[in-house]
């Protein structure tokens, strides 16, 4: 059983096989969407292909719209060449269900697929054709949060640049100069008001640009002009992991040949198969300058910009990416190498459990959209304990020192500016304890191990050298650690919280076994 265009024509093979097949007409979709494109979207990794262009497959199956989304990969060309083309674009998504179930189904709503770069004529050359479009109305982004970087490098090349920000910009330039047609972009990337990065990513090129010459005033207005660029926010939660073998063994034991698991030169895993958990969130700022696909159709939820904000800050900072990252430290303490796993695991389940209801939970913001008790309850009772999702505390662990900062210096913040008493935030303190035994790389065996990549991973693995596994060591060190604003939102000194944390990590590089064993001691008390 093939993954292309024919195969697909073998509905009852792929039925048979428990497959769901496109109930749309693919060859006209396509050719509809190359004449007049509607969608371009950056970004081809996995969570792409398992959430928004699933969600527009669900209007093609139901005839709510007739054209589909254009992919451009701007960063690991690979991925088009090895997950993409060879299959004709299309790929098997396998919804990996908590009650033990799986629904598969071929996604069929992209319809090209193209590299975002210079040095590939042909494709540049469909680019900017599809983006001087009049019926463009979205460019969307799943590029993570580092795509929205910006360098001086990248800046001093002109008009060649080689980061997407600026090869965004040059794109938009194409627009501008071709008539100015309205159009929004769209960042879909689970970070923090995504879309102001984006604007400010992309008007750093074109002030740079104007400044020069190389673009006129009145591009860079343009694109300041929210009537004719818009740049909505938006809030995206989907645990979509890397491709897993166990996965892939489950495919092929149905008949799919084309589930090879591939890993690019820069270290990309991906395939013609993603695998994802059936819970999804979208929420979306409903600001859009030329239209936009009716994507509520589908279950994205469209709201105002503050209303996006408090989703965001209700999932960042409580509901989800706080227990994520405490339980992504303590699992690779403790050696584990599944989150399904670690929630099996009373000592962290009682630990994350604590840390959302007892302590985060009385802050939270309430947007109104979503209640924060379901969605707390769906992470701890539905999602995290969900053994069909490969997804693994080393991924969740990779840029923690990025994260801390909103979830959990949000929290601490939130106490002081409500005059609540710090010391009830036992388990925050405990997850930041544990920051500084991962950091120093010792597992609770004693053994070392090599934390998740991070940019300020080696910066702070200095301050933590001096500690070793043994009792009653001078552990002022970490006055560097715990006093940094930039990594904690606060100085957890000057908070009160400092010499707490501090003692608990003293009992955490006590001796092996004592992550196990202070872990345990705090969360009984």
């Amino acid at each position: 059983m093939k993954l292309n265009l024919s195969s697909i024509k073998n509905r009852c093979e792929l039925e048979a096989a428990g497959i769901e097949i496109p109930d749309f007409d693919v060859a006209k979709v396509r050719e509809k969407t190359h004449r007049a494109p509607v969608w371009l979207h950056f970004g081809a990794g996995n969570i792409f292909r398992a959430f928004p262009a699933a969600v527009l497959q669900k209007l093609l199956d139901n005839g709510e719209f007739d054209r589909g989304v254009i992919v451009a990969e701007g960063f690991d060309y690979e991925i088009i060449d090895r997950a993409y083309r060879p299959f004709d674009n299309l790929s098997l998504l396998a919804v990996l269900k908590s009650d033990g179930s799986v629904d598969k189904r071929i996604i069929a709503s992209i319809t090209e697929s193209l590299k975002a770069g210079h040095e590939f004529e042909n494709d540049w050359k469909r680019l900017c054709e599809i983006i001087c479009s009049p019926t463009l109305q979205m460019i969307s982004f799943t590029i993570t949060e580092k795509g929205y970087g910006v360098t001086s490098d990248d800046l001093e090349r002109g008009l060649s640049p080689l980061l997407m920000m600026g090869k965004t910009a040059l794109l938009l330039l194409e627009r501008y100069n071709a008539g100015g047609y309205p159009i929004t972009l769209q960042s879909m990337d689970n970070c923090s008001r995504n879309g102001d990065k984006l604007k400010n990513g992309i008007l750093t090129y074109a002030d740079t640009w104007v400044k020069a010459g190389l673009a006129s005033k009145g591009f860079a207005d343009w694109l300041r002009d929210s009537s004719q660029v818009s740049f909505p926010l938006s809030m995206i939660d989907k645990i979509t992991p890397r491709p897993d073998s166990k996965v892939q063994q489950m495919l092929i034991e149905s008949g799919f040949e084309d589930g090879e698991i591939i890993v690019t030169s820069k270290n990309t895993y991906t395939s013609a198969f993603v695998n994802a958990e059936e819970t999804e969130y979208l929420v979306i700022e409903d600001k859009y300058s030329n239209g936009r696909p009716p994507l509520e159709l589908g279950g994205v939820l469209f709201t105002n910009r503050e209303t996006v904000e408090k989703v965001e800050r209700m999932k960042v900072c409580t509901c989800l990416n706080p227990l994520h990252t405490a339980m992504s430290i303590y699992g690779c303490l403790l050696g584990f190498t599944r989150i399904s796993d670690e929630m099996r695991d009373e000592d962290i389940r009682t630990f994350i459990t604590k840390m959302g209801y007892e302590e985060a939970m009385p802050v939270v913001t309430d947007p109104g959209i979503l209640r924060p008790r379901d969605f707390i309850d769906a992470v701890l009772t539905k999602r995290l304990p969900n053994p069909f999702i490969p997804d693994t505390p080393q991924r969740i662990a990779t840029d923690t020192s990025q994260k801390i900062p909103i979830r959990f210096g949000e929290t601490i913040k939130e106490y002081i500016s409500r005059g609540l008493n710090t010391e009830a935030l036992i388990m925050t303190s405990l997850a930041l304890a544990g920051y500084a035994r991962y950091l120093r790389g010792i597992d609770d065996n004693g053994d070392p191990f090599t934390p998740s990549p991070d940019p300020l991973l080696a910066e702070l693995q200095k301050i933590v050298e001096p500690l070793s596994l043994c009792d009653n060591q001078d552990m002022s060190c970490l006055k560097k650690l715990y006093s940094r604003k930039d990594i904690f939102a606060v100085d957890l000194y000057e908070q009160g919280l400092g010499d707490r944390i501090e003692k608990m990590a003293a009992e955490l590089f006590a001796a092996p076994g004592a992550v196990r064993k202070t872990l345990h001691k705090y969360i009984s008390q």
